[in-house]
């Protein structure tokens, strides 16, 4: 089991490159990544995330530079690092003749799991995944959702320290993505590591701890999702509904040197003011609230995943 204090690096870029003759898939990229953190990795079609994560996982070596897993190079250790990752490919193999425990025990061998110790994983494993009920059945009868869980399953049954999941939510029904979503969550309480991509970034924002944005290979912005919101968005918008006349607050605010911008919008106001702490916020809120303003709703709304990946990509391809 992973220790979930472990603040140590468990991925790292360093000067990373992968070139496919003229084009540059992945263009010089350093970044590190704490053991027991949820990474983000984000970027338009093209940009080079599988490949990064292909040589992650020792199946492509980088032109240029170095990867390393828990401090062991993925060139150089690569015997040492596979026995630490897990990796789950946007494609994977569906094996005729083959039921779902069979699919898991095959791997388990692989991984040099022996004897009770293979099959207390592989139940374990499958119990995890929501799969146990479907032992039995075969891999070709099996749903987009259920596949996906079994490939999950594959990557974690040797217990790996550092999952790497390529586009794991890609043509999921919504219950389905919310029960990836509670499984990364229990995952990462286990004090795993997580690099995953994927293009539905509302979710993504609700499993992630810090986003990497790549575009054209070269790495636009990396570290916590709050941090990365605040350098995109100085100021912040906030919402406020009243019981009363909203005209009045306006006026109100209008009269304050912090506020940057207040305009009734309906039923509501909506105001602009330099970006601050929830101290900040909840002392404004006081203050309505004193000034005899019946407030019932006051939201702070940050700026969304899709915002900031609108804001670091220039949407070109290569």
């Amino acid at each position: 089991m992973v220790d979930p204090t472990s603040t140590a690096t468990a991925i790292e870029f360093r000067g990373l490159s992968r070139h496919f003759g003229a084009t540059r898939a992945v263009d010089n990229v350093s970044l590190a990544i704490e053991a027991g953190s949820v990474c983000g990795f984000v970027g338009p079609n093209g940009a080079g995330k599988t490949t990064a994560m292909r040589i992650l996982s020792t199946l492509d070596l980088p032109t240029h530079g170095d990867a390393l897993i828990d401090g062991m190079s993925v060139v150089l250790d690569a015997d040492r690092v596979r026995p630490l990752v897990g990796f789950m490919p946007d494609s994977y193999g569906v094996y005729k003749n083959v039921r779902c425990h069979e699919y898991l025990d095959f791997f388990a061998r692989a991984y040099g799991l022996v004897g009770r110790e293979r099959e207390r994983r592989v139940r374990q494993i499958m119990e995890f995944t929501g799969v146990a009920q479907i032992r039995e059945k075969q891999m070709t009868a099996l749903s987009k959702g259920m596949r996906q869980r079994l490939c999950l399953g594959r990557a974690l049954i040797h217990d790996p320290k550092v999952l790497i999941l390529d586009e794991p939510a890609a043509g999921l029904d919504p219950r389905a993505r919310r029960e990836l979503k509670d499984m990364v969550g229990e995952l990462a309480s286990q004090g795993k590591t997580l690099l995953i991509s994927s293009h539905i970034l509302a979710e993504l924002a609700e499993m992630v701890t810090e986003i990497c944005i790549i575009e054209q290979g070269r790495l636009r912005a990396h570290g916590r999702v709050d941090e990365i919101q605040r350098h995109v968005a100085p100021d912040q918008t906030i919402r406020v509904r009243l019981l009363d006349d909203p005209a009045r607050l306006v006026t109100w605010l209008e009269n304050r040197p912090a506020i940057l911008e207040a305009q009734q919008e309906s039923d509501h106001v909506r105001l602009r003011v330099p970006q601050g702490d929830d101290a900040e916020n909840a002392s404004l809120l006081r203050e309505m609230i004193e000034q005899g303003f019946q407030v019932v709703e006051f939201t702070v709304q940050q700026k969304s995943l899709e915002d900031v990946f609108m804001h670091v990509t220039d949407g070109v391809v290569q």
